[in-house]
């Protein structure tokens, strides 16, 4: 079995024999513009749309905000979210909760940073996060990572205590997880293996309904319950993308297997949206991200055999 790090020279090694230097594992290109306006109370900002724990140019780890009037709910904390809200110029302070979908590092890497900062630019009132069980251990491992810098700003700067800002709160059965006075948050159980448990988010606003697939393979019942919804958010994967780069290296055929196995087809993401009747299909969490031969038409194409209606592939700082 190949491990997290032996995945990442990996994966570094062969994108550099096939794409050149320019591949290696960098840090995603910073926002060039503030994130034009949507009509509505809500809108949806991608903040990152890489799939994958290794850093690649051009997009970020996994991460999209939800804007609801002047609150923002996170979906995911990849590497470098916070730096996202902020040269998105979203607010970082404004954000009221965080829902991470399952336990892979491209999608909870950043938690404990996000929060920190958050209280190290001036957090004054309490972010609630959501996940599966360990988001509290998570939390208090930050905590713990941030002791010598948290126990000297309090009394140099007058800094207040961090964590009671910080309010884990875990599930592992799906339903209604977050009300409150603009949104509510229902959790699904998506199929994500090895990780168990995984889910998908339903994000009802005054004025939209907005799932999330988080990661998963081809999940029939995903499209029930994305019946009818305004905007679906759904990782995509181009197969035979994987497997023109895949191919270069045999000793790659477990890593195949597992990409494969817990992820859906850009073809099939068409299929799901299709069936549930949804108004816009958004793709994000894209694999392979990093693939410069890759254009929008490459990830439209498949979806478009059974999906006619608005379609984007995202890219970092798209509004949707």
């Amino acid at each position: 079995m190949i491990d997290c790090c032996s995945r990442l020279a990996f994966l570094n090694a062969l994108a550099i024999a096939t794409y050149g230097a320019e591949a290696m594992v960098t840090a995603p290109a910073a926002a060039q513009t503030q994130v034009a306006p949507a009509p509505g109370r809500t809108r949806v900002v991608l903040l990152g749309t890489a799939g994958g724990p290794a850093l690649r140019p051009g997009r970020s780890s996994p991460a999209a905000a939800v804007i609801v009037d002047d609150k923002l709910y996170l979906v995911d904390c990849g590497y470098g979210a916070a730096r996202q809200i902020v040269a998105a110029k979203l607010g970082l302070l404004t954000t009221k909760a965080i829902f991470i979908t399952h336990h892979h590092s491209d999608h909870n890497a950043d938690l404990g940073n996000f929060l920190v900062l958050s209280w190290a630019s001036g957090l004054q009132h309490p972010i609630h996060v959501y996940g599966p069980p360990r988001v509290a251990k998570l939390i208090d491992l930050a905590l713990q990572y941030h002791a010598y810098d948290i126990s000297i700003r309090i009394p140099d700067e007058g800094r207040i205590e961090p964590r009671p800002l910080f309010v884990p709160h875990e599930f592992a059965e799906p339903g209604v997880i977050y009300r409150d006075d603009l949104i509510t948050v229902e959790a699904f159980l998506v199929q994500h293996p090895p990780v168990v448990p995984a889910y998908a988010y339903k994000f009802t606003t005054p004025d939209r309904h907005i799932v999330f697939s988080g990661d998963t393979t081809y999940f029939e019942p995903l499209a029930d319950f994305a019946s009818g919804c305004d905007l679906l958010v759904h990782e995509a994967l181009l197969t035979s993308a994987l497997d023109r780069l895949l191919s270069l290296n045999p000793a790659a055929t477990r890593l195949r297997e597992h990409i494969v196995a817990a992820h859906t087809d850009v073809e099939d993401v068409g299929r799901i949206a299709a069936t549930a009747g949804v108004k816009q299909l958004a793709l994000t969490h894209l694999v392979p991200s990093y693939d410069p031969t890759l254009s929008d038409a490459s990830w439209s194409g498949p979806v478009r055999k059974h999906y006619a209606g608005e379609l984007v592939v995202g890219a970092d700082f798209m509004t949707v």
